[in-house]
């Protein structure tokens, strides 16, 4: 009886010893894992970031580029990392969500490895067609390709990326099928969109707005919530004949499963913060980012259901590495 109080108090202490860490949080500078390469959309917006999240946290955040395998090496780097909330993760869809439904060997499972903190923001897919394709809507796009089955040529910026799955999604959803080229990266698609040598492409907007300004390739539809102010006249996918067909690229910060909740909503609030800030409303609009914030629960459950969303594409797709 005396050992088992021993143990409940000693039980108790270790509570309360973390709790007050957690209150306490953060003491030194704290380090976020970008899981791609600087230079690219996620490093650019966790840059914009750490700008307003640093001082309202009162420590210095270090930016950490561990780039491969999808995003899968800077995920199993955070996964592992202690949860007393001096590591994060600022990951994207595919290593907080479908990468665990394409790779065989993941390192990590992001619902068992991760507590989510805030969903900050979605990129949306852009569906765009060469110069002269025959059709200058989505609808005269899905119409084209129903009457010449197979005949459309589609880019994608990789197997297993989101513009890939978003294109698979499409042709589920429209009933229609694309002869697939994969490239690598957004550069060479938009290359031979303008080349003329495949008819569509599908991928996140940035890389491809200022060739659509300059009238070199077409934007057909934005697979977001919303039309993006700087391309006020291409409609959304929704509008074009797929009610509900939304499919971004979204930015959340993560934490290693077992981070306090008190860091965890310390790191919510900031972020919230942020995300209303006119700064962060101007640096999204400009970057195509759809401003998202919220709470952890909200963060989860747009999570699970983005893994609901995708996971029967990707498997019948037969998407795998």
């Amino acid at each position: 009886m005396i050992v088992r109080s021993l143990l409940m108090a000693g039980a108790a202490l270790a509570l309360l010893g973390a709790s007050a860490a957690a209150q306490d949080w953060p003491t030194k500078p704290v380090t976020l894992v970008v899981p791609f390469t600087a230079g690219t959309t996620s490093d650019v917006v966790a840059r914009s970031l750490i700008e307003h999240l640093s001082p309202a946290i009162g420590q210095p955040i270090i930016i950490e580029n561990r780039g491969g395998a999808g995003g899968n090496i800077g995920g199993a780097l955070v996964a592992k990392a202690q949860p007393d909330g001096y590591t994060l993760l600022f990951a994207t869809t595919g290593p907080a969500a479908t990468n665990k439904m394409m790779y065989k060997d993941m390192p990590f499972d992001p619902q068992r490895d991760f507590t989510p903190v805030v969903v900050v923001g979605k990129a949306p897919i852009i569906i765009t067609a060469k110069k002269d394709a025959p059709f200058n809507t989505l609808k005269q796009m899905v119409d084209f390709a129903k009457a010449n089955p197979g005949k459309l040529t589609a880019g994608f910026p990789g197997n297993g990326t989101l513009g890939h799955i978003t294109g698979e999604l499409l042709q589920t959803t429209a009933g229609v099928k694309f002869a697939h080229v994969q490239y690598r990266g957004s550069p060479p698609i938009i290359t031979d969109l303008i080349g003329g040598h495949i008819d569509i492409g599908m991928d996140s907007m940035a890389a491809y707005v200022p060739m659509v300004k300059e009238g070199k390739i077409k934007a057909l539809a934005i697979a977001g919530g919303k039309r993006w102010s700087k391309l006020p006249d291409v409609p959304t996918a929704s509008e074009s004949g797929l009610p509900g067909f939304q499919a971004s690229v979204w930015y959340a910060l993560m934490a290693p499963a077992g981070t306090p909740p008190a860091i965890v909503a310390k790191l919510n609030a900031a972020i919230n913060d942020y995300i209303k800030s006119d700064k962060a409303k101007a640096f999204f609009d400009n970057l195509g980012v759809e401003a998202t914030g919220g709470t952890p629960a909200d963060a989860d459950a747009f999570i699970r259901a983005e893994i609901d969303k995708w996971g029967p594409i990707i498997k019948a797709a037969k998407i795998a590495f």
